[in-house]
């Protein structure tokens, strides 16, 4: 029996499963329990999940939120509601709980999953990048026409952070980093189709959308677009201001030591006429 399959037969043993959740959450520490997570979205009702998802404990609210994707499947209007509040919640555990669900959703419907995210991929940063981080799953890009839409949303996400000239609150920052990685997922999964467009942005004069892109030039993925293309592109780059400095301190000529004279005791003279 696998992990997953433990906890829900666990969970099905347990009239309250709060304590038995925080007990197992794997936190504090670097990860969550999302086999837990997983667990619990197969085995809560809907009172359940919404209630969890509305928690003030960080790992119960994940585990909601999560398990919310179920619910979206047969019940989509409220839960796509919530599910975009929830988009914007400060803790991060949360909003991934979110790109969990819409992923989930994804799995039974790409069409409504798409559908919805196009409409999500004009709102804030924080709504923007539940979005893409929610469709930017290997495993929901396996038919061509699903890879096109979610380039598009792509490009549409990075022309808005390219506009955008609040670039110091987390949104900001949340939605950067996503397009870190989302790029070099739907590209990979339709080179010819993603090429363009990723060559479209690797020619942008903006530091933050150069980011964006170099780092997904960085992912091992990125090889399915061709070695050769993404070599051509690395060497593109710009130097980050660092490397920069470095080049021009190696490329200086060396400055000359200075010499230091020894101090004199004095002039004999003037001594000798005190």
């Amino acid at each position: 029996m696998g992990r997953v399959e433990q906890y829900r037969a666990d969970l099905r043993g347990l009239a309250e499963w709060e304590g038995y959740l925080k007990k197992n959450s794997g936190l504090p520490g670097p990860r969550a329990n999302l086999e837990l997570v997983e667990a619990v979205g197969e085995e809560a009702d809907a009172e359940r999940l919404w209630r969890l998802s509305a928690s003030s404990d960080e790992f119960l609210a994940l585990c909601g939120t999560a398990g919310l994707g179920h619910l979206a499947v047969a019940d989509p209007v409220p839960v796509m509601s919530w599910l975009r509040e929830l988009a914007a919640d400060p803790r991060w555990r949360v909003r991934e709980g979110v790109a969990i669900a819409l992923q989930h959703l994804g799995r039974h419907s790409m069409p409504r999953l798409l559908a919805e995210m196009e409409k999500w991929s004009r709102d804030d940063p924080y709504v923007q990048r539940a979005a893409v981080a929610g469709l930017c799953e290997p495993s929901l890009l396996k038919e061509p026409e699903h890879v096109v839409r979610v380039l598009g949303i792509l490009d549409l996400t990075t022309r808005s952070l390219a506009a955008t000239s609040a670039r110091k609150n987390e949104g900001f920052r949340v939605l950067r980093q996503a397009l870190g990685y989302c790029w070099s997922v739907a590209a990979a999964a339709l080179p010819d189709a993603g090429r363009p467009l990723m060559e479209k942005w690797l020619r942008s004069p903006d530091k933050d959308v150069a980011w964006v892109m170099q780092s997904n030039l960085n992912r091992a993925r990125m090889g399915a677009l061709g070695p050769s293309w993404v070599a051509k592109w690395r060497s593109k780059a710009p130097a980050s201001p660092v490397a920069a400095k470095l080049a021009v301190a190696k490329a200086a000529p060396a400055a000359a030591p200075k010499v230091r004279k020894k101090p004199t005791a004095g002039n004999p003279a003037k001594r000798a006429a005190r």
